[in-house]
């Protein structure tokens, strides 16, 4: 196993990504954001904007991607480990290496696991190696002991099914350029309006609106960051009539101006 720490003290936005031949298992001791989200592959990415004591897990050769625009001091530990390790030299059945990403959950034993390995990490000078290779055979242990007792629904409950996320946020990212009515996602989802805004703000932490909004101002970003696109080229690809009304709506999601935070990158 290899972990490191990671601190965001900045104001600036921050992006990763991984995808290797390791599990990874990340562990937000601190973490606030204003925008940006958190993705594994085969998952709905999250916008969850307090993930604060969470933890994801990404299995071996699944993409992850993070990004934020951080409202406070950030921090994480990952834990890297190798897939290779054989379920049953630690008396696991064999079936137990195929665990399933999972993206900003809860569990308080797994967790205590991590920040106990978390400060080993800190404490580099008198850090045990032995002591850290136990603890990280009970934190493979108890990542399997997770994954195994997770209910089967992978939704919050009162949110959306798995497949009613997987369909609506799809719909969503191949219309990013349009309007999408309420009505036509509500019925992907086949639920009545009512409860489908109730569901999808269960399972994702905020209204289907501002998700819409925020992946289209995510989506700029990334256009933005292309030094041959002006401002105008940005906004009509995404959908908005005018620079103007791109603007407002971008400076209010990110406190910048389009102009600005092209240049600042």
């Amino acid at each position: 196993m290899t972990a490191e720490s990671i601190d965001c003290t900045g104001a600036k936005s921050v992006t990763f990504r991984f995808r290797a031949p390791l599990h990874l298992l990340v562990a937000y001791e601190q973490g606030e954001r204003t925008a940006g989200e958190t993705f594994v592959e085969g998952l709905p990415p999250s916008m969850l904007r307090n993930f604060a004591g969470k933890l994801t897990f990404v299995p071996a050769g699944h993409e992850y991607r993070e990004s934020h625009e951080p409202g406070t001091h950030s921090r994480l530990t990952l834990f890297y480990f190798d897939p290779a390790l054989r379920p049953t030299a630690l008396g696991l059945r064999t079936d137990d290496s195929k665990v399933a990403p999972r993206l900003l959950f809860e569990d308080l034993t797994l967790w205590h696991v991590a920040i106990k390995l978390n400060r080993l990490l800190e404490d580099g000078s008198s850090a045990d190696r032995c002591h850290f290779q136990a603890l990280g055979t009970v934190l493979v242990y108890e990542l399997v002991r997770s994954n195994r007792e997770q209910p089967t629904a992978r939704h919050p409950r009162g949110g959306l099914a798995g497949w009613q996320q997987r369909i609506v946020t799809a719909y969503i990212e191949e219309h990013l350029a349009e309007r999408i009515p309420l009505a036509a996602l509500a019925q992907l989802a086949r639920l009545s309006r009512y409860h489908f805004c109730r569901a999808f703000k269960q399972s994702f932490g905020v209204p289907p609106q501002r998700y819409q909004r925020d992946r289209r101002i995510q989506h700029a970003k990334g256009l933005l960051a292309n030094s041959e696109l002006s401002v105008t080229d940005v906004a009509l690809q995404i959908g908005f009539g005018s620079s103007t009304s791109f603007a407002t709506v971008f400076r209010k999601a990110t406190g910048l101006s389009p102009t600005t935070y092209s240049r600042s990158l």
